[in-house]
């Protein structure tokens, strides 16, 4: 460049200009590119060298477009046709057309692209950058078939031209396979996309911009956000603007779905007042949507709002953008039914029902939101119902084709509306079986098809124990001066991978009814008593099955049940440290009276006989409640009563033929002690002792055995709960790795700390060692759901296979083993309190 500015023609100094302009363009250096074409405008101009002029005034409306400076790429456009020569007309004309897709007039930039695709000159490059543009237009028309078919001729030519082409098709057919209801393939081709772009040299940027979408939609809130941030972070450092706002506004729709309307309001608001300077009236209307909806979700929306939400319908119904008209005239009814404006509201509502009919799955699943939104305003229970079923279908079969249990329990979030909506129809009729059926149909869906085995590199399940190894080796100086915290991002990083990977998995997965038929429920109650509970917006309500009836009963507001958990969960911890005898004493008689009025709120008013064997059914938070403390005979517990009934039906027909294995963990006198007293109870156990008590051969003797007891240490995970663990000789034994293993033993006793503690999601979903090993067929799992006291555990533990060994069910032995402990000792105290029976073997 020196040398040619030296001495070079003034038209190879503006064309080299330009050609390092473009370099720059590339990796997103957006305001230097323009500086550099300014330059070389100025020696075109001065030498009259028009076509030269042409091109570079072509080039830097390009780059004023990604600078959010429409106007100007405009007047560029119109300065250059004059200039142009024949053979670079198609180029004015792409140009024009890009320029048109950005401010938001979709209907000629698609007639633009159509034309420049029909004409045997036009470049290979201009034809693949056309098409995947108008399949991007296709897809926001809701025309996805004929999307994909324009992406696979552009990949096909992208192909003979370059990688950044390849990059750039490869990304758009991932949006375009999400935005077409195929999340889980869409989430595949992310993959490919991004693997595409380093492979070009290309910014990520706009990669993760549209990813956020995919991720959204899956529910993957945390990593969509992450996504989101980095897009933001990267267009401001880069300056370009036109991208940024687009990558603001996603920031602004994840602070809605994380309860964060400040947030959502302020980014919105900023990405609204950068898409106004910049002419996107489409765009601006979507952020203004999303202002609109932060300030309702914060209580604040008023008349203003409502008539700003009623412009956006129009521009985005105009524009012929279905799938956002939908969630705009979502979000304007809602509105106009927070300001008392039922009419109103009704009307826009049922009209998102009509947008949402021919949508993909989340789409036609917000519209049946609407519908039943707008059914309840008019007091119409039928409507309410039909909506909400419709819905509840579509769900349920987007949910079928999602690849692992994850994905599957985060995407019954998108039902958690659908199903209140439906179960305060169902409380009102006051009909105990309707109520119990609702219920069920919301319940632990994602547990109900299970993945393959397989799929999870072994590789990296290795790492995962090597830096398990090397923080457990580290002394407590070594964490403070930042050894720790390497490990744990690579940590971080290895976990992130296996999950990406079961994202990836193919699925075959069958769609499985949640229901249960009543009669088939009470024979395999065969005489306990179920009792199933839900959470109606914030009060608890609870369906009794008992031999010869079923009842409905009220209980009540939540948050006075979720205060008295906390404070149990409190003078627990507390009992099992050492402390004085006085803190001791007054922790155990916190957890007495917490206990105490647990049972007062969630059992007594429910009037079942005091020696009923119960099985309970939770719901949400109530999950971690340690029900076996609050009833005075047998308790099992179950995700959903359907899945009970299943460990029932499996329990009746084990042949009870295979092994009793008995595993010590490392590292816990206690368990050395209690595998040694229980292998005198059974001595044709299989007993395996560290360091010999390794993941795989504790894995491979778990399948097939008839009962196994695991002494080991356990940590929850309630960031990630598919990575909660139980400690082996050679490391941890993740949730992750037991459900891709495929191994299900018939009944598992878990001596270790917080096994039992699933982690609940939106949606009525549980993820954990014990929803996954009810869901791959275990019959009966004893665990707990707290930090327990090691060598306490031994004499409930010996007390509990006493009871086995005689042919008692889980539930019955543990009620017998507990009765045996001395409630004084604060450390016997708590094993009494937080260990549980699940399932019915």
């Amino acid at each position: 460049m020196r040398s040619v500015r030296r001495s070079g023609p003034p038209e190879a100094l503006a064309l080299a200009l330009r050609a390092h302009a473009w370099a720059e363009r590339a990796r997103l250096a957006a305001a230097p590119a323009r500086r550099l074409l300014d330059e070389a405008a100025r020696i075109a101009r001065r030498h009259k060298l028009q076509h030269v002029l042409a091109d570079v005034l072509m080039s830097r409306a390009a780059v004023n477009q990604e600078l959010g400076r429409l106007d100007s790429a405009q007047h560029d456009l119109d300065a250059a046709e004059p200039l142009v020569a024949p053979d670079r007309a198609v180029e004015l004309r792409f140009q024009r057309a890009v320029l048109q897709q950005n401010i938001g007039l979709l209907a000629p930039a698609a007639a633009a692209y159509r034309d420049l695709l029909s004409r045997s000159g036009t470049p290979d490059r201009t034809r693949v950058i056309a098409g995947n543009n108008l399949a991007i237009i296709e897809a926001q028309y809701g025309r996805h078939p004929d999307a994909l078919r324009r992406l696979d001729d552009a990949g096909a030519l992208a192909q003979q031209v370059g990688p950044a082409l390849v990059a750039m098709v490869t990304e758009t057919r991932a949006w375009a396979t999400v935005h077409a209801g195929r999340l889980a393939d869409g989430v595949r081709l992310f993959e490919d996309a991004a693997h595409a772009f380093e492979a070009a040299g290309l910014p990520l940027g706009e990669h993760y911009v549209e990813y956020a979408d995919a991720l959204m939609d899956l529910r993957l809130i945390p990593e969509a956000t992450a996504a989101a941030r980095s897009a933001a972070e990267q267009f401001e450092r880069h300056g370009v603007p036109l991208m940024g706002a687009e990558a603001e506004l996603r920031v602004a729709q994840l602070a809605l779905l994380t309860g964060d309307p400040r947030e959502a309001e302020q980014a919105s608001a900023a990405a609204a007042r950068s898409f106004e300077r910049q002419g996107r009236r489409a765009w601006q209307a979507r952020a203004a949507l999303v202002h609109a909806q932060a300030r309702l979700d914060a209580g604040r929306a008023t008349a203003d709002d409502l008539r700003a939400a009623r412009r956006v319908c129009r521009t985005l119904e105009n524009q012929g953008t279905w799938a956002y008209a939908v969630g705009a005239y979502d979000i304007a009814g809602r509105i106009a039914a927070a300001l008392g404006r039922r009419r109103e509201a009704v009307t826009a509502l049922r009209h998102a029902v009509e947008l949402a009919r021919r949508s993909p799955v989340l789409v036609r699943m917000r519209g049946s939101v609407a519908g039943a939104t707008a059914a309840s305003l008019l007091g119409d229970d039928a409507g309410v119902l039909a909506h909400c079923r419709r819905g509840l279908s579509d769900l349920a079969r987007h949910r079928t084709a999602l690849p692992s249990v994850e994905l599957r329990a985060l995407a019954s979030g998108h039902g958690t509306e659908l199903g209140q909506l439906g179960l305060a129809v169902m409380v009102r009729g006051g009909s105990p079986p309707r109520v119990l059926d609702w219920m069920e149909r919301t319940r632990a869906a994602a547990l109900l098809a299970v993945e393959p085995p397989g799929g999870t590199d072994v590789a990296d399940l290795e790492a995962l124990r090597g830096i398990h190894a090397e923080l457990e080796g580290l002394t407590t100086g070594e964490r403070t001066v930042g050894l720790r915290d390497p490990l744990l991002a690579r940590q971080k990083a290895i976990e992130d991978r296996i999950r990406r990977a079961s994202w990836r998995r193919r699925t075959d997965n069958r769609q499985v009814t949640a229901t249960i038929r009543p009669a088939r429920l009470r024979a395999a109650l065969d005489g306990r008593v179920l009792v199933e509970y839900a959470v109606l917006h914030d009060d608890i309500v609870a369906v009794v099955v008992e031999p010869r009836r079923s009842r409905l009963v009220a209980l009540g507001p939540s948050t006075p049940v979720l205060e008295q958990v906390r404070a149990l969960f409190f003078a627990l911890r507390r009992m099992t440290r050492a402390l004085p005898d006085s803190s001791l004493d007054a922790a155990r008689l916190s957890a007495d009276v917490r206990v105490a009025k647990l049972r007062e709120l969630l059992l007594a008013p429910l009037g079942v006989a005091g020696d009923a064997e119960l099985v309970v059914v939770p719901a949400g938070h109530l999950h971690g409640i340690p029900w076996s403390a609050l009833w005075d005979a047998p308790v099992s517990l179950a995700p959903s009563a359907a899945l009970w009934t299943r460990t029932r039906e499996a329990a009746l027909a084990h042949p009870g033929l295979g092994p009793t294995v008995l595993v010590e963990g490392p590292n816990l006198p206690g368990a050395t002690t209690e595998v040694r007293r229980l292998s005198e109870r059974y001595p044709d156990a299989v007993t395996i002792a560290p360091p010999d008590s390794t993941t795989s051969r504790v894995l491979h003797r778990l399948d097939g055995a008839d009962l196994v007891h695991l002494a080991c240490h356990g940590w929850l995970r309630s960031d990630n709960p598919l990575f909660s663990s139980l400690v082996l000789s050679d490391g941890p034994l993740t949730v992750q790795e037991l459900q891709t293993s495929g191994v299900a033993p018939h009944r598992l006793v878990l001596a270790s700390c917080q096994s039992g503690a699933d982690v609940s999601y939106a949606g009525d979903e549980v993820v954990g060692f014990i929803s996954s090993l009810l869901a791959r067929g275990t019959a009966g799992v004893v665990a707990s759901v707290a930090a327990v006291p090691d060598v306490a555990a031994v004499e409930l533990m010996v007390a509990l296979h006493e009871q086995l060994a005689a042919g008692r069910t889980l539930a019955h032995a543990l009620h017998t083993a507990r009765a045996a402990l001395d409630p004084g000792d604060p450390a016997a105290y708590v094993n009494w309190c937080t260990f549980s029976a699940y399932g019915a073997a």
